[in-house]
């Protein structure tokens, strides 16, 4: 790809293939994303998913190449258990994983679901473990090499999940991790940001702080709590990390996690990292993951948002007009169909002008004098900032009756 900032399905900076830019990225050869909806996902306040809904759910997800599914934790309830059975007997293209505590009897009942790989969290941070669990430091530990060896005993595919390491000290932290590596078991660890407290400069820190002691394949899971989780996941598999978790639309605990769909388009479009999976779901997804779990999302949210090519700014829709489909890229940034979104559409509203007036008058094949034309974008304006909204097919169908004579 001789212009990997410019195809005809997005349209980024070039700076971000300089040379000098790329220097320093390690990204791996190959990132998978681990989509967590079923479990921290459904841990938003007030998301709950039928086990009927989270079959589906899975289902879609493989269906869409994302390559591992965490699909809950078998702890929480019988319904959760018996949902993560249905999902494992389906045998979807994608690695199904459960989340447990670090706990032999957690894993025990993750193991009679016949998943391939277990998510083991324990606290990480000294305060956490002794505000929040009120455990001693050598109890998080001793439970950490016995659930995790355990675990290994069974033939899971284990991922260490240290919670809230982001706010440990890092010397501790280190020491903990190692201990576990070696006398428990890990397969691959998390670089955990519970609270999504990491600043991007910290992240590169971070990674390779662990990497020096912890060799084993890194895996990112970041929270958006300071709007952060995105740049940071990036950032972290720029340093060597090599699985995202992540959701649909970001849901998920407080503030949710990264969402895929801006992890997913950022990689492919800024960094050229195709991770094989269907970005022409995307849309399709979110708007599935919005209806069960109740959640309403911002119209213009980027990516997926319901309005986000939308064009109500007189400016944008005369730029719309001139660039015509050979050049639409110099308007929006992804092509719609890279995501799976509806072509665009000028619609009117305060900010509507002139050739936004004559796009619908030519969709409604009505023929206006310039001076009707400026008429009716008068009217569009008062009418729209009269209902602080838009102004609909039928609202401008009454304002074409009345001034095109």
């Amino acid at each position: 790809m001789k212009t990997p900032w410019k195809t005809d399905k997005w349209f980024t900076s070039p700076w971000n293939f300089v040379s000098e830019v790329k220097a320093s990225h390690r990204f791996p050869k190959r990132i998978k994303f681990h989509d967590v909806c079923l479990r921290d996902g459904e841990q938003q306040a007030g998301v709950e998913f039928t086990p009927k809904e989270k079959i589906k759910l899975a289902t879609m997800l493989a269906e869409a190449g994302v390559h591992r599914i965490e699909a809950g934790m078998p702890a929480v309830s019988k319904y959760d258990a018996q949902a993560i059975r249905e999902i494992v007997k389906l045998k979807l293209p994608a690695e199904i994983f459960a989340f447990s505590r670090c706990m032999v009897e957690d894993v025990k009942r993750a193991v009679d679901t016949g998943v391939k790989g277990i998510v083991m969290e324990v606290p990480a941070s000294e305060h956490i473990i002794k505000y929040a669990y009120r455990w001693s430091m050598e109890k998080a530990v001793e439970t950490s090499i016995e659930a995790t060896r355990y675990a290994k005993s069974q033939g899971l595919y284990v991922v260490f999940f240290p919670i809230d390491a982001s706010r440990a000290e890092m010397g501790w932290y280190l020491n903990t991790m190692e201990r576990v590596a070696t006398e428990g078991h890990m397969d691959a660890m998390a670089l955990v940001d519970t609270f999504g407290v990491l600043s991007p400069h910290a992240v590169s820190y971070f990674v390779r702080e662990t990497q020096k002691r912890i060799k084993k394949p890194l895996e990112t899971h970041f929270h958006m709590d300071f709007g952060m989780g995105v740049a940071n996941t990036i950032i972290a598999l720029a340093e060597g990390a090599s699985v995202v978790h992540s959701t649909i639309s970001g849901i998920g605990e407080r503030a949710g996690n990264a969402p895929t769909e801006d992890t997913l388009i950022s990689l492919l479009t800024m960094y050229g990292v195709d991770t094989g999976i269907k970005t022409e779901q995307l849309t399709k997804l979110s708007r599935y993951v919005r209806k069960i779990a109740k959640v309403a999302m911002p119209a213009n949210r980027q990516i997926v948002g319901d309005d986000v090519y939308d064009v109500e700014s007189g400016i944008i829709a005369s730029w719309l007009k001139n660039v015509g489909p050979e050049h639409i890229l110099e308007v929006f940034p992804i092509h719609w169909n890279l995501v799976g979104q509806r072509a665009p559409r000028v619609v009117l509203g305060k900010n509507s002008g002139i050739d936004s007036i004559k796009i619908h008058l030519q969709r409604l094949r009505v023929k206006a004098t310039e001076e009707q034309v400026g008429e009716l974008v008068l009217r569009v304006k008062a009418a729209s900032l009269k209902k602080k909204g838009l102004v609909d097919g039928t609202e401008f169908g009454k304002m074409i009756k009345a001034v095109v004579k």
